[in-house]
């Protein structure tokens, strides 16, 4: 970056989605620290007639500079006033007579820094093609995952399809890129010389216009000729290093790189007006759940954290985690809130999701109004039931997001001590999955149903719920969905990012304490001591322990002597813990927790926890 530190006082970040751009204003306050002065909003300009990604960013900015002439954080040493942040206002009268102006001349101003990520092309759609479905072809879809891209299929010599089926599949799902890896560097060459067959035989056709398909081949150095040759010419092939070199050795990060590349150059160049955006921006602009990935993975390594995030849309949910210092990323392409809520309801059935109501409800008037909601994305619940079987679905999608994420975080595989990153992990025979639910700090919960639910309590309770954290956990909210922004500007002014980061972005909703282990009878679960509190929590109860934001109580937590809280069972822990918006959590559910099967049973028992996380209960028992 060019200028010192110093001289930045004013930076505009935005995120144009599929549907909504978002622009935010960060400033330098008297005291030096940056702070969230103001956020705008404005549809996204790709579809017609407008056909010009910068005119939505224009707008969501002509917001920020009309919202801080009303209203910015006083208390923070911000002046109201009005931040003039584009050059001219001419654009703006031609465009209400209908008129689409070039809008070239009309650069940024007055803001230091102008960095911006995008998804407004549509995600990256890969495909990968692999030699073992566990080995070669799990390392390839964690690079593809990695790298923000959403997984059609993975091809494998042994995924028990017949060849032309294989072929079918690629000419079928046109994706914008393919990944082949497979073969120790030395190891296999006839299986990989096979899938490049079936590859060229489907001559799959990408699925912008007149450019080659990029192949990205990622597997046994030694086969990278034949694998040219056979591919022939209308494929783009793209030679990197191989991502297993070694059964126990496993090196993602080229061809993540290669694929992000490959993003930028091809999906994000089909967003029109994306090239003048480039040209607005002070540094390249980023995909949004790569720039998501990017803050978790800086935040984790700076505060030596482990961390789980999710952002959870209407279409896709993402999960981000951060264990031992090792990143991973998956996307659910088909678990969604609004365009894919019947997918979660085919996945997880009906039962699973009415277990969730603290209330009883015919099936099939819920997945109606499931249907409903798949059929107008945009509306929000109108009554309290309806918020409620929304939170009930989020609770599923949220479950097996991140059990497909654990399937995938995983340890290596061929070896039976895998040393990545100086860090040896225990492995069963599949390779144990990285995420150890005791060792985890932190949650981070984002996305509108987290993000917008009318109480930080049930934000709370749905990530409880649905992850069931052990020991103790932060639980966290993204207020305002601002990460992705955050952390496009992290890669080049990461103090500004952090502070923001900490605090406008995340709000805590206070220390989960969570016993592990189960016990038969409603027994005292654990007894909490010290700063004045002291209360012996029943197993199968919740109990919140009022403490504020910034406030911290020293508590003795000693668990019953089959329960363990992080020290082994029935020892005690004591140490300081921080409360937020909900308080300090005791969760004295036992993990794994399990819902009765009888259903009064059960509506009396979710009822008691809402009550207990201060949150009302729904008129109808």
């Amino acid at each position: 970056m060019g200028r010192m530190a110093q001289d930045i006082k004013r930076i505009v970040a935005t995120d144009c989605g599929s549907t909504t751009t978002k622009a935010i204003l960060i400033e330098r306050n008297p005291q030096g620290d940056y702070r969230l002065v103001a956020r705008g909003e404005a549809p996204t300009t790709v579809e017609r007639p407008f056909e010009d990604v910068t005119i939505g960013v224009l707008n969501a900015m002509t917001e920020l500079e009309e919202i801080t002439e009303e209203e910015v954080p006083e208390a923070q040493g911000f002046t109201k006033g009005r931040r003039k942040l584009i050059k001219d206002d001419h654009v703006y009268k031609l465009l209400k007579e209908g008129q689409v102006v070039d809008t070239r001349s009309n650069d940024l101003e007055g803001s230091d820094i102008y960095v911006s990520t995008s998804s407004a092309g549509g995600g990256l759609q890969m495909m990968v093609a692999g030699v073992v479905k566990e080995m070669s072809a799990e390392s390839a879809e964690r690079a593809a995952l990695g790298a923000g891209a959403i997984l059609m299929d993975t091809l494998a010599i042994n995924d028990g399809r017949k060849e032309f089926q294989k072929v079918e599949r690629l000419r079928q799902l046109r994706p914008d890129i393919i990944l082949m890896s497979g073969g120790t560097d030395g190891g296999t060459r006839s299986h990989l010389i096979e899938m490049a067959e079936v590859v060229r035989r489907a001559d799959p056709k990408p699925r912008f216009g007149d450019m080659k398909l990029p192949l990205i081949f990622a597997g046994n150095v030694d086969v990278r000729e034949e694998v040219a040759e056979v591919l022939g010419e209308d494929i783009a092939v793209k030679m990197v290093p191989n991502l297993r070199p070694t059964m126990d050795r496993e090196n993602l990060d080229p061809a993540r790189d290669e694929i992000h590349e490959l993003f930028l150059e091809h999906v994000m160049q089909q967003a029109p007006g994306y090239n003048k955006l480039l040209e607005w921006a002070s540094e390249e602009v980023m995909a949004t759940p790569n720039a998501v990935g990017k803050l978790m993975k800086s935040y984790a390594d700076q505060e030596g954290i482990n961390v789980l995030g999710v952002d959870i849309g209407g279409a896709t949910t993402d999960v981000f985690s951060v264990f031992q210092g090792i990143y991973n990323r998956t996307v659910s392409a088909n678990l969604g809130m609004s365009y894919s809520i019947c997918n979660v309801l085919k996945e997880t059935g009906i039962d699973n999701i009415v277990r969730w109501l603290p209330f009883t409800i015919d099936p099939n008037d819920v997945r109606n109004r499931l249907r409903n909601k798949m059929i107008r994305p945009t509306t929000i619940p109108q009554a309290y039931e309806d918020l409620l079987i929304e939170h009930a679905v989020s609770r599923e999608a949220l479950r097996l997001a991140f059990d497909h994420h654990k399937s995938l975080a995983r340890s290596l595989t061929g070896s039976a001590q895998q040393r990545d990153v100086g860090q040896i992990f225990e492995q069963a025979q599949s390779g144990g999955t990285l995420i150890k639910m005791m060792d985890l700090n932190m949650v981070i919960g984002s996305g509108g149903v987290l993000s917008h639910a009318p109480r930080r309590a049930q934000s709370a309770l749905m990530m409880m719920d649905a992850y069931q954290p052990e020991g103790v956990t932060m639980l966290t909210v993204d207020s305002i969905f601002m990460m992705p922004h955050l952390g496009v500007l992290s890669e080049h002014f990461y103090e500004a990012a952090k502070q923001v980061f900490e605090f406008d972005c995340i709000v805590k909703c206070g220390h989960c304490i969570a016993p592990l282990g189960v016990l038969k009878q409603p027994e005292v679960a654990v007894t909490v001591s010290g700063s004045g509190e002291n209360h012996s929590v029943k197993y199968g109860d919740i109990k919140v322990i009022p403490c504020g934001r910034n406030e911290f109580k020293e508590l003795t937590i000693t668990p019953h002597k089959l329960l363990d809280v992080g020290a082994g069972k029935g020892k005690a822990i004591t140490q300081k813990f921080e409360g937020g918006t909900v308080g300090i959590i005791i969760d004295a559910r036992g993990r794994p927790f399990s819902l009765p099967d009888e259903v009064a049973a059960r509506t009396a028992k979710l009822r008691e926890w809402l009550e207990a996380m201060g949150l009302p209960l729904p008129k109808t028992a």
